[in-house]
């Protein structure tokens, strides 16, 4: 369920269309499924195979010559990576910013955390909310009803670049990670979160987040 739902994401977000009709173009399976094994791999913290699996995306997706596909595939993988507060590993949002559809445009915006005059009817709808939400309460209830997981890891992940995380934000981020077994995004935001206990002299919160990060790199 969980592997047909992320399919059905990355249709949705990057392959539109992909359901119904006639027989499905090879480029659009190995695409799909390439995207899909990058977004497995790379959540359980296994970059180099994960890299291989975005390499193999994008030479299936630009066979077709269209460059918004690949933008499409560019800004899914942003998206995972933001999911883990990797910010750095995605340098192409600002280009994607720039581009003439509103969609990519709006979604890089997104995930780079320039909201100022973002237009949320433009993002996935399951983000909107969170953009919208008028304050710190409404923008944690948000955030805990964007569905599935790893969505809920980009809200959490875009609204804290974009300074808008609300207290107890990076918890459900914490919750949504452990509970998938995501193991990349978990240790980033259980990192964060010791430095934030660290910092406010919590030393207890501090020890057991520590201890969760010890048994998340036990492999």
């Amino acid at each position: 369920m969980k592997r047909a739902r992320a399919a059905f994401t990355i249709c949705l977000v990057v392959l539109a269309g992909c359901a119904g009709g006639p027989p499905v173009p090879e480029w659009r399976t190995e695409g799909s499924a390439a995207l899909d094994n990058f977004q497995r791999l790379y959540l359980r913290g296994d970059a180099r195979e994960a890299d291989g699996a975005y390499v193999r995306a994008r030479r299936e997706l630009s066979a077709t010559g269209d460059p918004a596909l690949v933008a499409r595939a560019q800004l899914f993988r942003c998206g995972i990576v933001v999911a883990s507060l990797d910010f750095a590993a995605c340098s192409e949002l600002e280009d994607l910013e720039q581009s003439q559809e509103a969609e990519i445009s709006a979604y890089a915006r997104f995930l780079s955390g320039r909201w100022q005059g973002l237009e949320p009817a433009a993002l996935p709808i399951r983000y909107r909310s969170v953009v919208e939400a008028p304050d710190a309460a409404a923008r944690l209830a948000a955030l805990k009803h964007v569905d599935p997981a790893v969505s809920r890891l980009v809200a959490a992940s875009a609204l804290y670049r974009a300074g808008r995380l609300p207290p107890g934000g990076a918890d459900v981020a914490i919750d949504a990670a452990s509970a998938e077994g995501y193991r990349r995004p978990l240790l980033a935001w259980l990192t964060l979160e010791e430095q934030r206990a660290t910092a406010a002299g919590d030393a207890a919160k501090a020890d057991w987040t520590r201890r969760r990060i010890e048994t998340a790199t036990d492999r």
